[in-house]
């Protein structure tokens, strides 16, 4: 670990000093490189709202318990919803993990196995080589949950608001925005949803 610390400090993320333990550091930079969202839902996160997730399960993938490209930082996935503690993301998908099942957020692609609706509700894409995966896994996530549906529609409709007397060329730049980091290097929360918006509806 001691090796992977300053490699990953000196040439993947010069702009964090880590000066910490080496699992703060690795939340440092799963941080910084998700954006400060959760790799699952997209909701907002800071250190203290996290656990650090191990996309294939350490507890079956014992090799896999230190190796960085098998790390990931997600919600603590906790709601109160009529004295029920739901949980999702992360802690919801516990051990579970299925290759072909699976939608990984390192996955490049991972945005186009889903859509969305204007109720904040996530669905699977209509592509059948990518509709089981995309079910099974807004499933074992328990990603539609009302109170994940409802942070998304509010998302989705103060990003749908901004474009009031945008131009056309403005309203493309808008869309562009929020594919991007901004200046403080965090993505805006479920800028997924709202990309999906922007790109099929403008």
């Amino acid at each position: 670990m001691t090796k992977w610390n300053k490699k990953l400090g000196g040439k993947i993320f010069p702009c964090i000093k880590f000066k910490q333990s080496v699992k703060n550091d690795v939340f440092k930079a799963l941080l910084c490189e998700q954006g400060y969202v959760c790799c699952y839902c997209g909701t907002s996160i800071t250190r203290n709202e996290c656990h650090i997730e191990h996309l294939k399960p350490k507890s079956i993938y014992t090799q896999l318990t230190y190796e960085y490209t098998n790390l990931m930082v997600s919600c603590q996935g906790e709601d109160e919803d009529q004295h029920r503690v739901l949980v999702h993301c992360g802690h919801r998908k516990d051990k579970w993990y299925d290759d072909h099942l699976m939608v990984s957020p390192l996955n490049l692609t991972c945005t186009d196995f889903f859509k969305y609706l204007p109720s904040g509700e996530v669905q699977p894409t209509d592509e059948p080589a990518k509709k089981a995966a995309a079910e099974t896994t807004i499933e074992k996530l328990a990603l539609n949950i009302s109170k994940l549906q409802n942070m998304r529609r509010i998302a989705i409709d103060a990003a749908l608001l901004a474009t009031e007397g945008l131009t056309e060329i403005e309203i493309k730049l808008l869309a562009q925005g929020y594919e991007k980091l901004d200046v403080d290097g965090q993505y805006t929360p479920f800028c997924a949803a709202i990309s999906y918006f922007f790109n099929n509806y403008f």
